[in-house]
């Protein structure tokens, strides 16, 4: 039996780790690792996983500096936080990719190497590490990638417009292909994929026809990924026009279809304050963080359905793999508890739902730090089960706050539940 079969609620937090290390004018560099200090302080940091009572914590690799010199790999520090997730006794959920590449793969996702040169980065992983990281996130929010790096030109390599979107999304999607076969042949049976997208959602185009349009094509983008990835795109799919155009020949989508991969667990992400953008009549915003659609909060509503499209569209088991909010204490309780609520709702309702994470452990920086040279402390996104505190030093502690404990008695419950269910199984079979 794995984790997710035994009809329980896993419990997960996650360490942000998203990672742009090119840079150009007015735009620096971003490695959440170094904002928050996680490389000096990884051991700690796994700790708190555990003392709040996770099982599962969703870690990602910093492909850029493991492999800084294309053809040259760089363990050591990777192979510590390893060595404390096994002391520890927690799941890692390794993110293989949550943006970012290399500095010499030029081009970046659009590289036409790119697929090839993330497999082998996916294979030398798995192989130095199965016998303590079984699960896998091929991509992290792949929608997101092709959204910020293929349509508006956010993040490198800067492509923009519907055709843009078509180059990243495929390319994503290859290396995604090729990622999940190749860790499967090193680790066999013993290897799960938690396949993990935005749950974004789109409100106003009723009341703004204008929009009608581009709302439908971004729902569908939503799911244009994981579509590839599972074979699901042929004849009659929505986006077949588009993709043609951005230039997916018909050899490139016959090959995906005669390649898929499944997930064995489907994650979505949601944040109530941040996954539904509104469309405003007589007025275009371009979408991302450089030109951002007004959000609507649809709270736990909103969940519930991304949650139960997701787990409906591709017939796995579904968990919710980020949210929080980022606000008080008290605000980020209230959605802790009513998110929690939320998912044993669904439970009920007979969703097949296995996991929830709250994202992040610690506090986070926002993206815009790119974008400034303020310092990170303008920055900051009071989001986590943990304070980031400036120390005189200039370093960062990390101090609990109560948004821990009630993430802690939720994960506690959720394991006396099932130790309760299980001994009177075996009551019963004795």
């Amino acid at each position: 039996m794995t984790w997710f079969d035994d009809g329980r609620l896993h419990f997960a937090v996650g360490i942000e780790d998203t990672f742009v290390p090119q840079s150009r004018p007015g735009e620096r560099a971003i490695d959440e690792y170094e904002l928050t200090e996680h490389y000096a302080q990884y051991a700690g940091d796994l700790q708190l996983a555990s003392d709040v009572g996770a099982e599962l914590v969703r870690w990602g690799v910093p492909w850029h500096r493991i492999a800084a010199e294309r053809g040259r790999w760089d363990w050591s520090w990777v192979d510590g936080v390893m060595a404390q997730f096994a002391e520890l006794g927690l799941r890692p959920v390794i993110d293989l990719l949550h943006y970012g590449t290399p500095l010499w793969l030029e081009g970046q996702f659009s590289n036409p190497d790119y697929p090839d040169h993330v497999t082998e980065y996916a294979q030398r992983f798995a192989e130095r590490y199965g016998d303590v990281a079984t699960d896998y996130t091929p991509v992290n929010e792949p929608v997101i990638h092709a959204l910020f790096s293929g349509e508006y030109a956010y993040w490198p390599p800067y492509l923009s417009g519907p055709t843009g979107m078509v180059s990243i999304a495929t390319a994503l999607a290859e290396g995604f292909v090729k990622t999940q076969h190749a860790i499967a042949s090193v680790l066999g049976d013993r290897a799960t994929f938690v396949h993990v997208d935005a749950g974004i959602r789109y409100s106003g185009a009723l009341d703004a026809p204008e929009h009608i349009d581009t709302v439908t094509r971004l729902r569908h983008q939503g799911f244009l990924v994981e579509d590839l990835v599972t074979g699901a795109v042929g004849p009659g799919h929505p986006l077949l026009g588009q993709l043609e155009r951005g230039g997916a020949d018909d050899t490139l989508l016959d090959w995906f279809r005669a390649h898929p991969v499944r997930p064995d667990v489907m994650g979505v992400n949601y944040y109530p304050l941040h996954s539904t953008e509104v469309f405003e009549a007589g007025i275009h915003h371009s979408g991302g963080f450089a030109d951002p659609r007004p959000y609507e909060d649809t709270g736990t509503e909103g969940l519930k359905e991304v949650l139960t499209t997701w787990a409906d569209r591709y017939g796995a088991p579904v968990m919710l793999t980020e949210t929080s909010v980022t606000g008080t204490v008290a605000q980020r309780r209230r959605w802790l508890d009513a998110s929690v609520a939320a998912l044993h709702e669904l439970q009920a309702d007979g969703v097949n739902v296995v996991g929830y994470t709250w994202w992040p452990l610690f506090d986070m920086y926002e993206w815009t730090w790119r974008h400034t040279e303020a310092p990170r402390a303008d920055h900051l996104l009071t989001m986590g089960l943990h304070d980031l505190v400036e120390t005189p030093s200039g370093s960062l502690a990390r101090r609990r706050n109560p948004v821990a404990d009630t993430f802690q008695r939720h994960a506690t419950e959720a394991r006396l539940t099932r130790s309760a269910a299980t001994a009177n199984s075996a009551d019963d079979v004795a």
